[in-house]
């Protein structure tokens, strides 16, 4: 993974006396005790990260931790104290005013909690302002907001005033906006918090749909552990301006590194972050052609086996044998294995989450797993998914396929 941005050693300190906070934080001070001294508030403690190129990476954490602070350093709407911040290899940190207003107009983007639309503006009108402060020509501009707002589905409200607009309509206006510009980094900083739990759900179904499409790098700032288990590619942590966890959903859910963590993911659904390859079993396989019956019982005597998947030349799975059946045509002197193997069987991808695969075992087989190009990875079985989730097995023994 390229690195969009790289974040090194980055110090934020709030408050007059910010030099001799800064030293008493490199003399290992907390910041409790920085703010009982000077009176000076640490921000952001000696943080270092990188973030991917089209990476949607989540910054979480309760209010006062820090998160906020990281994004709008990003941006250098909060100027930092000491450390780098390098975008595209330039360290946005340290260059004068001139070139971060240009940085902001060509590469970075903002949505704001808030909104933050012009009430006297049309939906097009703000849309396009930021390629007005570029300095677009009126018709090319408003030609790309028209696009934009069609991005977002909202080409037909382009000549209403914001006020008319829900609020879930108003931040799409405020992502469109964002869009508009072509910006390769887009901060988002609780960009859906202000939002009635319907419509931010929605809005985060729409962010992700939109990110398949225009895989921008994305930060995205929230307190909601939920959204930022659906949405982050990458999630960050943070407490008292430090990042305490960094990892995957599924790797904070399912290591938590401190009770912190736990605390934060011990009300998730852990079906909606846990992928099927935590819980692939990986499994011998049956190439078309190269078994008979009796060889291909031998196969699953040896391996303890209740099912097999037979796969073709490129091994795609393309049906399945049971060993029950397996040993009833042996004894009337069948050995064709396609006369009873079974081609009507669950699939799922190996990067899809538990939670998507429970109506799958209806069917009584254990699922094929295939990659993106719909190779054979291996099986899952019910009782491997209960198990993972602690919960009892309930009748879905392996024996009752």
């Amino acid at each position: 993974m390229t690195a969009k941005i790289i974040i090194e050693n980055l110090i934020k300190i709030y408050g007059k006396k910010h030099l001799a906070a800064l030293k008493l934080f490199r003399d290992g001070k907390t910041r409790d005790e920085i703010l009982q001294s000077t009176g000076n508030v640490l921000g952001l403690a000696d943080v270092s990260l990188e973030i991917g190129k089209g990476e949607l990476f989540v910054v979480m954490g309760l209010s006062g931790s820090g998160k906020s602070t990281l994004v709008r350093c990003i941006n250098r709407l909060i100027n930092p104290t000491s450390g780098h911040i390098y975008i595209d290899g330039e360290d946005v940190a340290h260059v004068d005013e001139k070139r971060m207003r240009e940085i902001r107009l060509n590469k970075i983007s903002m949505v704001f909690q808030r909104f933050g639309l012009f009430p006297h503006k049309t939906v097009a009108e703000n849309v396009e302002y930021g390629l007005k402060v570029r300095g677009v020509e009126p018709t090319h501009r408003r030609q790309k907001a028209l696009e934009t707002l069609e991005v977002v589905g909202l080409e037909k409200w382009a000549n209403y005033q914001p006020t008319s607009l829900s609020g879930g309509m108003q931040q799409r206006v405020g992502l469109a906006r964002a869009l508009a510009t072509d910006a390769d980094i887009l901060l988002m900083d609780e960009a859906f918090s202000a939002l009635d739990p319907l419509t931010r759900g929605e809005m985060q179904d729409e962010l992700l749909r939109l990110q398949k499409e225009l895989h921008k790098t994305i930060v995205f700032i929230s307190h909601d552990m939920q959204e930022g288990l659906k949405l982050g590619d990458r999630i960050a942590v943070m407490k008292d301006g430090a990042i305490v966890q960094l990892g995957t959903p599924e790797e904070l859910v399912t290591n938590p590194k401190n009770d912190y963590i736990k605390a934060f993911t011990e009300e998730v659904n852990s079906a909606q972050v846990i992928s099927v390859g935590s819980v692939i079993s990986k499994t011998v396989s049956l190439k078309i052609g190269q078994y008979s019956i009796s060889s291909a019982l031998e196969q699953m005597l040896n391996h303890k086996l209740q099912v097999l998947y037979v796969v073709d030349e490129y091994n795609k799975p393309i049906g399945l044998v049971k060993k029950h059946h397996l040993e009833g045509s042996l004894k009337q002197g069948e050995e064709d294995i396609t006369t009873i193997m079974e081609t009507d069987f669950p699939r799922i991808d190996i990067s899809a989450h538990l939670e998507d695969i429970f109506y799958l075992y209806k069917q009584g087989f254990p699922l094929a797993v295939v990659n993106d190009k719909k190779e054979f990875q291996g099986m899952v079985e019910a009782v491997d998914v209960l198990t993972t989730l602690g919960r009892p097995s309930i009748n879905l023994e392996k024996t009752n396929i």
